[in-house]
Formats: C-alpha cells, structure tokens, sequence
C-alpha cells in the first residue's frame, strides 16, 4: 500500500472515529432527557394510573413508522435553580396516525408536573408553527399544572409567550387544520382553554381535570369548598357542562378513540411535489462519518459527501463550474425532487484561475445560489439547504466587487421562496452565512444540526481576538494595559465563553435549530419534511426586487 493510501485511511479513520465518538455523546445526553422527571415521579404517575409523555405517544403512533422529535434538546443546561426542566417539560413528535401524518404534543408530568417555562411555551409555539405552515393535524395530551409561576414574567404576557398558544388554537381551527385535545391530568387556570379551543376534547375520568381556578384558589376567592371533581372532573364536563366531547375510561381507551377520530379525517389537496420511488443514497450511511473531517476544520470532498444523501448518489449540478465554493444541484432524496444548496468545503480556483477558500460565499456563488432558487420555485422543487459555511468574502476587492449587494440577493431570494425549505447545519453557520443559507431566522420548515455544527456570528476564535483587541485597547486608553500573559488570559476566557455560545446543544436549547440528528438521520428528517409540506398549497413566487 502506498504512503498517500495510507495516509488517506489513516485519516478516515480519525474522522470516523470522530463523528462517532461526537454521535455518542449526543445519544447519553439524550438518554437522560428520555428520563424526563426522573424514575421516582414516573413510579409515582404510573401509581395514579397515568401513562408517561413518551409512553402515550408510543402508544399512539403507528408501530414501525418513521418519526422525529422536535426539541428534544430544548432548555438543556437551563434553569439550573430550578432544578432543569429536561425536554422544556413537553414532548413533541412527528409521525403517523392510522397512516396520516400528525403532529403530537404532550406534558410530560414528571418535570414539574408539567408546568410551563419561557422554553415550553417557545416549544409549543413551534409545533404549532410546524402544524400551521404543513396543514398537519395536531393532538395534544394535556397533562400540566400551568404556568411555572416563579417566571411567571417570563412566559405570560408577551407575543411569543403563553397566550400565543390559545391565538394559534383559534388560527389553526380557522384555518381548517384539525385541533384534537386529550385531557388526561391536570390542566388549570389559561391552560384550560388550549383544549377547549381544539376541535374535539376528550377527558379521563379520574385523572383528568380542567377549571379556570383550582380548589384552593376557589375557596380564596369566593369561599366555596368544591373538590376537584365535582369542580371540573369527567363528569362534570361530560355529563353537565358538555366542556368535553368524550369521557374515556383510562389513557389506553382515550388514546384509541384519537385513533379512531383521525382515521376518519379527510385529505388536504396537495402541493404537488415530485416524488418518484425511492432509492437508497450511495454507498453505506456509515460512509459520513470518513468524509466528514475531524473538528471540521479541513477541506473535505463535499460532493462525495452530498452523494451519501441523495437516491443513487445522483446529481445534476447547476453552473457546475461557476461560483464553485457553493454547489447547486437537483437530486432526490428518499424518492422526492430537492434543489440542493450546499457550501463546497474544498478549496477550488475560479475561471481567473485564483485561489477561492472553501466554505466561504463569494459574489459569484451567490450569484449561481440565487439564479437556482429563482428556479426551483419556478418549477416547484422543495430547497435543501447544507450549511458549512464562515460567512461572505470580506476585503477591499471584496468590497469594491459589491459583495453586500450579491448577498443581499441572495438573501433577498431565500427569504421570499416560497417552496418549502429544510435546513441541515453541519458544519460551521456563521454571521450572514447562517442567513444566506437559510438559517432559523428565514422560516425553513424543518432545521436540524448534526452534532458537529457551529452557529454563531463568527468564530470562537476570531471573537475572542476581536473582543480581546477592543478590550486591551480600551485598557490601554485608561492606562492600564495588560502584559502579554495578561492579554492571553484574556483571550482564553472570551474564546471559551464564545465557544461554548457556538455548539449545537447551546442553539438546541434555545430552539434555534429544532434538534441535533445523527448525521444518518438526514434523508429521513428531509423526506418526512416534503412529506408534511405537501399537505400544504404553495403560494406564488414573488421574490421582489433582485437584479439578477
């Protein structure tokens, strides 16, 4: 074998190596999260004759069918004082019902009982945006004690907060996508109306219970004893009131009936996207993990990577070989026609013959990214969107070539697209790049991050030596300037703030990307994206004012 062979599996295998070793770190943190509350307040909802979040969800949904979890990751290393909230305290998943796509969101209980942080109303809000944009029916599996009253400032009163839920309930019932609520534990005070703002609602007697005021806040206000039954159980709702629509005898019963409720739905008219039979990608899914580089800090063959998502690893590339440091292709994946926009990694030369550095969006392949969007709206193809990108081209030529003004195109076309679009943050997603590329700010439908992905607006370590230089300086200027071990004690301290700011879990968290995915989950995430998409209509292309 010869030195470059050896050289080049030896770097395979680091890679490899790599990936696998950042994937199973993912895989525990998510372990611990599945744990919710914990076993003790699961052996104590199990006692009071209730199914866990996950538990009715399973029992729910088709066995054997394809799903995804939106924010698994959500409030992650948050609220700490608190003692976590692990999954934002709901759980959110996409899957099938009888065959048709939904939408389920459930309280998870054992995380204190299942009231509502900043993060869960922010969850929420994203599946029903999610249920919204793809006209999918949504269930909810109520099961909470209401608003976390310690951040009550935080979650209630703003646009984004808790009562943009039950604004979204009216919106989406309006807007004919159907609501089913379960009441199957506790759902109090402004909670009470996100199930009776639903289509149909169901409630199990027993267990579950729904009031605008609880027993205790009752005797405080007007000096009744009523007891949580009489005041809002079952019966109540089901047999006098006439709240509830369905008085089911245990979860199992209840999560049957919803079963039963959507086999019965009607279908939506499609957008009408291509999908032919599907084929598998090229090579192994394992093969990722040798192309993708270690840290993601080299060039790597991005092309042979994208083979590794598309049917057949088939690819008709657009300007093949103008504005190289993008790649524009259509392909298929899972069987559907996908525009693909991805950052080539490589370093490649331009028809000048002059060095273009990989992952960088200069005017050309901005150019080439926006002529390509304009198309595959045209000819309505849904847009993939691979980020591993540093951002644009800076510098004087850079400059004086207009690049803010080629970025601005670009921009100009991902915002006003109108074909759904789905984004994947491998690698780096940096400063305007991240908004080229169709980063969270730009409504892709569905956005998901491999665990080797960066947001920020620039590099850990660039902001730190940016941060550092203006800080020195202003030290400086006070006469105080640091010595040299002074000045890279600064720097480490900025650049390690910055770095953590950067990785996947920090963006997961707080919901800017709705989860980090084995990288061999991609063609299932985009596949079951187009699908839920093309429940909905797609309005015309306007892209308003973009010289092209």
């Amino acid at each position: 074998m010869s030195t470059t062979s050896t050289k080049i599996n030896l770097e395979s295998e680091k890679n490899t190596d790599a990936l696998q070793l950042a994937v199973g770190k993912m895989n525990r943190y998510l372990d611990k999260i599945m744990e919710g509350g914990g076993k003790k307040r699961l052996e104590k909802l199990h006692g009071e004759g209730k199914m866990s979040a996950r538990e009715r969800i399973a029992f729910l949904l088709d066995e054997g069918k394809p799903q995804i979890e939106i924010g698994a990751f959500a409030g992650f290393d948050m609220y700490a004082d608190y003692g976590g909230c692990p999954a934002g305290g709901v759980v959110v998943i996409i899957g099938y019902i009888r065959g048709r796509q939904c939408i389920v969101v459930a309280n998870d209980a054992t995380v204190k009982a299942g009231a509502w942080f900043p993060i869960t109303g922010k969850k929420n809000l994203r599946a029903q945006e999610i249920a919204m944009e793809n006209r999918l029916p949504i269930v909810y599996l109520v099961d909470s004690a209401g608003v976390f009253l310690p951040m009550q400032d935080e979650i209630f009163p703003d646009k984004e907060h808790f009562g943009r839920i039950f604004r979204n309930n009216a919106k989406l019932s309006s807007a004919g996508i159907p609501q089913i609520a379960a009441i199957m534990g506790s759902c109090v005070a402004g909670g009470a109306y996100l199930p009776i703002m639903s289509d149909e609602a169901l409630i199990v007697e027993n267990t579950g219970s729904v009031f605008l005021a609880g027993p205790y806040l009752v005797k405080a206000a007007i000096g009744e004893n009523a007891d949580k039954e009489t005041l809002g159980g079952a019966a109540t709702h089901s047999e006098i009131s006439g709240v509830t629509d369905y008085k089911m005898p245990d979860d199992k019963t209840c999560l049957n009936t919803i079963k039963d409720l959507i086999d019965k739905m009607g279908r939506f008219d499609n957008a009408g996207f291509d999908r032919a039979e599907p084929r598998p990608a090229a090579g192994l899914p394992e093969d990722i993990f040798s192309i993708y580089p270690e840290q993601g800090a080299k060039p790597y063959l991005t092309l042979e990577l994208l083979r590794r998502l598309v049917d057949e690893g088939q690819l008709t590339q657009y300007k093949e070989h103008y504005g190289k440091t993008i790649i524009c292709a259509y392909g298929r994946i899972d069987g559907w026609a996908v525009g693909i926009v991805v950052n080539n990694r490589q370093v490649v030369k331009n028809a000048k013959g002059e060095i273009q550095f990989g992952g960088v969006i200069y005017s050309d392949s901005a150019d080439k990214a926006t002529r390509f969007i304009l198309n595959c709206n045209q000819k309505k193809i849904p847009l993939v969107f691979l980020h591993d990108v540093t951002g644009f081209m800076v510098g004087t030529r850079s400059e004086h070539g207009g690049i803010i003004k080629d970025g601005a195109k670009m921009v100009n076309a991902v915002a006003n697209s109108t074909v759904p679009k789905f984004s994947i943050i491998i690698g780096n997603s940096y400063g305007a790049g991240n908004y080229a590329m169709c980063g969270k700010a730009y409504d892709p439908r569905l956005i998901a991050a491999w665990p080797t992905a960066k947001i920020a607006v620039m590099g850990g370590e660039q902001a730190a030596k940016v941060l550092t230089q203006i800080q020195v300086q202003s030290l400086k200027d006070k006469g105080h300037a640091p010595d040299p071990e002074g000045e890279q004690e600064l720097f480490e301290k900025i650049k390690s703030r910055y770095d953590t700011q950067t990785t996947p879990y920090y963006a997961a968290a707080r919901l800017w990307v709705d989860a980090i995915i084995d990288p061999r989950d991609t063609r299932r995430w985009i596949s079951m994206g187009i699908e839920a998409a093309n429940n909905a209509q797609v309005e015309k292309f306007n892209p308003g004012v973009i010289q092209v």
